[in-house]
């Protein structure tokens, strides 16, 4: 059986999805812009009624954000729903959603960053696999890699494609399980909740923005302490850009911190993946079947 999770459907020529703002505010002409790209992909573009809204940092209140997700999530001819930015504000809310409607019409949720409260919510409590990928926020950001969105298209349209990179790994061996992960402080601020993520026998996939290292050290120790490291199937690290040294110089590369915390387990380490706050941030399945395979310095992911 290609997935142990609910697959949504493809998407199709003609088929109506919905851009919502459920944590940071965004700039309207962002929301414009991203609605043009996607009609472009031949799709019909709804905005959330309160996608530009600002309370704060926010998109609106609680309450407002909430309503422009449930709406999606309820509608049957939505058959996705684009994330426009991340940020902060799904944790306020995630618990407080009706997912109900999927177990009949079960349809993608695109983003990332913020986003992975979302994806880990959908996978642990409805077995809905979602797209981690770049959002409305970038679509038009011409720094950004255009695999981004072809990655994406790919994904959403049922696609077949691959990801290859060159990077770092330590022991090389194939690798074959569900990815789960995200981003490594939203995905700690999951812990005790429905949405902490189960990790045995899966592809953890784990990249972070503009944290200090000690921070990173800490948050995978308690991974490791949760047992959330042991059993692995493959650990992948993704874009950690921006990161912050410590007044006394920490004196270990991020890779080395990184080896030395899962240094008893025997499953393969991959860096460098191209996804998270980079440049080159490409999209795939989180709760997907993929194998991981090596060859000299290539990398490549492929899905199941």
């Amino acid at each position: 059986m290609p997935f142990s999770k609910i697959q949504p459907g493809f998407l199709k020529a003609g088929d109506k999805v919905s851009i919502i703002s459920p944590s940071f505010c965004i700039d309207k002409q962002k929301i414009y812009d991203a609605a043009d790209y996607l009609e472009k992909w031949g799709l019909k573009v709804v905005t959330g009624k309160n996608a530009m809204n600002r309370m704060g940092p926010f998109a609106g209140t609680d309450d407002e954000r909430l309503a422009d997700i449930q709406e999606a999530t309820d509608n049957p001819d939505i058959k996705a729903v684009f994330c426009s930015r991340g940020g902060y504000g799904l944790l306020r809310i995630i618990d407080r959603i009706d997912f109900s409607a999927l177990s009949r019409s079960p349809k993608w949720y695109v983003g990332f960053s913020d986003i992975t409260v979302l994806h880990l919510w959908l996978n642990e409590m409805e077995s809905v696999v979602s797209l981690h990928a770049d959002m409305p926020l970038h679509y038009n950001d011409p720094a950004k890699n255009r695999k981004n969105f072809t990655t994406l298209k790919n994904a959403l349209f049922g696609v077949e494609y691959s990801i290859e990179w060159n990077g770092l790994f330590h022991r090389e061996a194939e690798a074959t399980g569900e990815i789960t992960g995200g981003n490594l402080s939203v995905l700690i601020s999951t812990m005790g909740t429905p949405a902490e993520p189960e990790t045995t026998g899966k592809i953890l996939f784990l990249e972070d923005t503009g944290e200090y290292i000690y921070h990173l050290d800490r948050m995978l120790t308690t991974l490791k302490l949760a047992g959330k490291l042991k059993d692995l199937s493959a650990l992948v690290l993704g874009g950690f850009d921006n990161i912050i040294d410590t007044k006394v110089p920490w004196g270990r590369s991020l890779e080395e911190m990184i080896l030395d915390i899962v240094k008893e387990y025997n499953y393969p380490v991959f860096f460098n993946f191209p996804a998270g706050h980079v440049d080159d941030n490409r999209a795939f399945y989180i709760g997907r079947r993929a194998v991981i395979k090596t060859h000299k310095k290539k990398v490549c992911l492929s899905f199941l």
